[in-house]
């Protein structure tokens, strides 16, 4: 059975920083591509950041100088670092995994068919 368990959302303060992880288990994920996506109130979910099997990343525009991705192969996590924060980033964030995403897709929702069931980040202003 595949698992991806996210943690590390919480409340944080405009301009400050958080560290998500996702551990995944029942896959061999040094062959996965990993993903955050993000789904602020009342919109649909986009994407944030991904990282290749190879440790190429892609960042959303928003996010680029801000934001970090990256892998522990031997410990099947995947992390996304965020600093100086927004309000606008506030949205419960996803991690996703697939083994066959094309780089031209590697933005695209339905490229990844595992998920885990999100973390709340909170950024006050």
């Amino acid at each position: 059975q595949v698992q991806l368990v996210e943690s590390g959302g919480r409340l944080v303060q405009a301009g400050g920083s958080l560290r998500l992880s996702c551990v995944v288990s029942g896959v061999t994920f040094s062959r996965y591509t990993m993903a955050w996506f993000r789904q602020a109130p009342g919109k649909g979910r986009d994407f944030v950041a991904a990282i290749r099997y190879s440790g190429s990343p892609y960042y959303e525009d928003s996010v680029k100088g801000r934001f970090a991705v990256s892998r522990d192969n031997a410990k099947n996590a995947f992390y996304l670092q965020m600093d100086n924060l927004h309000p606008e980033d506030t949205a419960i964030y996803y991690c996703a995994a697939s083994s066959s995403v094309i780089l031209s897709a590697i933005r695209q929702e339905d490229s990844y068919y595992h998920w885990g069931q999100g973390t709340q980040v909170t950024v006050s202003a």
